[in-house]
């Protein structure tokens, strides 16, 4: 498991130290915690304390992950909900925690274990157990499950492919912005194990309560 960086530490002593309700926001594939900095602005002028902790040795900057994506690969969903459910047990009190796309999936993975106050979950992944899978989805997952060797790399979008999952009621001139200052390239195993969740009983794509161990949500 990665280590918790000094940041996020310092951002998570603040928080205990604030007194106030902690806000925790998870990204998902293709994105950085920095995609979710507006959304901690209007929550912090509300009165919160919010924290945005990376994925496993997500890098600081969207130049850092175009130069080394490598960093990226392999990563699977229960790695990424270990180290949120380590990060978070960090804080004094249980936090709300909001999640979009592959966030949203981690968001109520982590919900499932006891790891939050409350649960926001815009948009998740879908887990074992859920059925229908729009034409939107697997047309925003084909630039990953298109190709099987994807499943140990780190995949990035083009333009248009972000466009379409990401900013399609946008601009033209807004969605250029938005892709050149917060797309970065994602682990593909995520993706098929999304895919797969309901053909695999040992899936970790699945939001299920456990034991959970000490020291930790």
């Amino acid at each position: 498991m990665a280590d918790i960086t000094d940041h996020e530490i310092a951002e998570f002593d603040q928080a205990n130290g604030s007194g106030r309700t902690p806000v925790v926001f998870v990204h998902g594939l293709w994105l950085l915690p920095t995609s979710w900095d507006r959304w901690r602005t209007v929550f912090e002028k509300a009165g919160y304390v919010t924290l945005a902790p990376g994925w496993p040795d997500d890098p600081e900057t969207v130049e850092e992950a175009k130069e080394h994506p490598e960093v990226f690969a392999h990563k699977t969903i229960g790695e990424i909900a270990d180290h949120f459910e380590d990060v978070i047990g960090k804080l004094t009190q249980k936090p709300v925690v909001i999640g979009h796309s592959f966030g949203g999936l981690l968001t109520q993975i982590l919900a499932g274990r006891g790891c939050s106050a409350v649960s926001v979950a815009i948009d998740p992944a879908p887990f074992r157990g859920v059925l229908p899978l729009p034409i939107s989805a697997l047309r925003a997952a084909t630039p990953v499950i298109g190709n099987p060797a994807n499943r140990g790399r780190a995949v990035p979008l083009t333009y248009e492919q972000f466009r379409y999952g990401f900013a399609n009621a946008v601009s033209e001139e807004e969605a250029e912005e938005l892709y050149a200052t917060f797309s970065v390239p994602g682990s593909g195993a995520p993706v098929f194990q999304a895919a797969s969740a309901n053909l695999n009983p040992w899936t970790e794509a699945r939001s299920t309560r456990r034991t959970l161990s000490a020291g930790r949500c």
